[in-house]
């Protein structure tokens, strides 16, 4: 059989049971289920962040006009044909961006969900150090194995992000040294029935992230969008069936959250991707849900979504022949594919050094409540790992993405986030590192020094070693 040509991550996985999840390498399975979730945290963010959600409608609905009287339509038609369409893609670029966020916040949900199940049933989680280290990257275990890259919003990527997604078998099966399975759903069904039908201890006694403390937002500011009418759209849904933190306790509860992570990746297994492996843009409506009220659609139903829109509107386009083949030209960023710090000039690294150990402190931060217990792991959750992703994380990706530079292949790029794990040192707190890191920073890019006192009001959270 055929060798993956890279791996997941610095985690190695090799199944003692076969293709089966047994009480003895339960821990391994669990884990790997969290690699798996943490893996598609960068490449959601990377996509979410090259796409501008307020585009310049003017500028976009001129050219349109411009081009459309060239081809013979009437100023008037030219105008009438040239507002729908920019109206269409002010709509579409923020609702994407929203539907992605959306994802990439719940995929921070299943990575806490399957490490309250380790923790509960196997030892701690690790969570650091654990993106992947080499890209383009793979979902260990996952037959047929593919590509899955940092890349800017374009049909091809949301096919990646369709078959992470997808509740149905790919074909063409390859062999990883790990616990293999098809579908997402089907690894945590392995971990369900493995729990389900063996007397395993269940370590109540350690600390959880736990419902009812306030630490999972269905939604922020990232996760809404407004509609041609301008009335604004929540794309996560804020009651307790579509999905929350689940303290692992017993049985039960272990299947709980199983299905939370499942039913909101895969949804209920409605049809999405043809035997070609096309996408199916049919099974759209009424769409596919993760929740008993209809509510919320599930993550591969908002990236069908997303791609089946992309491609209508794109259609329209090309049915004009205004030389208009791509519409992401209008709202996506020019970012590189699988961009490294070490490719950025010496007045950019530095910003993406720091952007990096706050993206990672965000996974030491996670670690810690897993030691911690009561206040101290309220306070690091609220006011470390809410402040890092919404405020601080968030900002630095916008700052970024004003900078520009020239790639290893010459070409010119927007600068973008990495979301690279930084290796922080064992001498110091991974703390002070961030501040002399923030200092650097700030030496090469003073636009950013706004942030300083947000990155000293961190909680100061140790590295634990697993």
């Amino acid at each position: 059989m055929d060798k993956p040509k890279h791996t997941m991550s610095k985690h190695k996985f090799f199944s003692k049971s076969g293709d089966k999840v047994t009480p003895e390498n339960l821990g391994e399975a669990i884990q790997q289920a969290i690699e798996i979730e943490i893996a598609t945290i960068p490449i959601y963010l990377y996509t979410y962040y090259s796409i501008n959600r307020s585009p310049d409608q003017d500028a976009i609905s001129g050219s349109l006009a411009q081009k459309l009287v060239a081809k013979g339509k009437t100023a008037k038609e030219a105008s009438e044909i040239a507002l729908d369409l920019s109206a269409e893609i002010m709509v579409f670029s923020n609702k994407t961006g929203a539907l992605i966020m959306s994802v990439a916040i719940e995929e921070m949900l299943h990575m806490a969900l399957s490490s309250n199940l380790k923790q509960a049933l196997a030892g701690r989680p690790e969570l650091v150090g654990k993106s992947p280290s080499v890209w383009p990257a793979c979902l260990p275990g996952h037959i047929p194995a593919f590509d899955i890259d940092r890349a800017k919003l374009s049909q091809d990527q949301l096919m990646t992000f369709l078959k992470i997604e997808s509740p149905d078998p790919l074909p063409d099966p390859k062999m990883l040294k790990a616990i293999e399975y098809r579908t997402i759903g089907e690894f945590y069904d392995m971990i369900k029935t493995c729990i389900d039908q063996n007397d395993l201890p269940f370590r109540t006694f350690l600390p959880q992230l736990i419902e009812g403390n306030g630490y999972y937002n269905a939604n922020n500011i990232d996760t809404v969008y407004y509609d041609k009418e301008h009335k604004p759209h929540f794309t996560n849904d804020d009651g307790p069936d579509s999905g929350d933190l689940v303290y692992i306790r017993d049985k039960a509860s272990a299947n709980k959250a199983i299905d939370f992570i499942v039913e909101q990746g895969e949804g209920s297994k409605a049809p999405g991707l043809n035997p070609d492996g096309s996408v199916n843009c049919g099974a759209i409506v009424p769409g596919d849900f993760d929740d008993p009220d209809k509510k919320e659609l599930s993550h591969f139903a908002k990236f069908q979504e997303i791609y089946c829109t992309y491609k209508r509107l794109n259609e329209r386009f090309v049915a004009l022949d205004i030389g208009v083949n791509d519409i992401n030209q209008y709202f996506v960023a020019n970012v590189a594919k699988n961009p490294l710090t070490k490719d950025y000039p010496a007045n950019i690294a530095p910003v993406s050094d720091l952007l990096n150990a706050v993206y990672t402190y965000i996974f030491v931060m996670v670690e810690d409540c897993y030691v911690k217990s009561g206040n101290t792991q309220w306070e690091t959750f609220m006011f470390g790992i809410h402040k890092s992703m919404i405020f601080i994380l968030n900002s630095i990706c916008g700052d970024i993405m004003n900078l520009s530079y020239t790639g290893p292949d010459g070409k010119e790029y927007v600068v973008a986030p990495t979301f690279e794990d930084y290796p922080f040192g064992l001498l110091s707190s991974p703390k002070s590192q961030l501040i002399d890191l923030f200092n650097a920073a700030v030496a090469v890019y003073p636009a950013i020094s706004y942030l300083g006192q947000r990155i000293q009001d961190l909680p100061d959270a140790p590295l634990h070693n697993n």
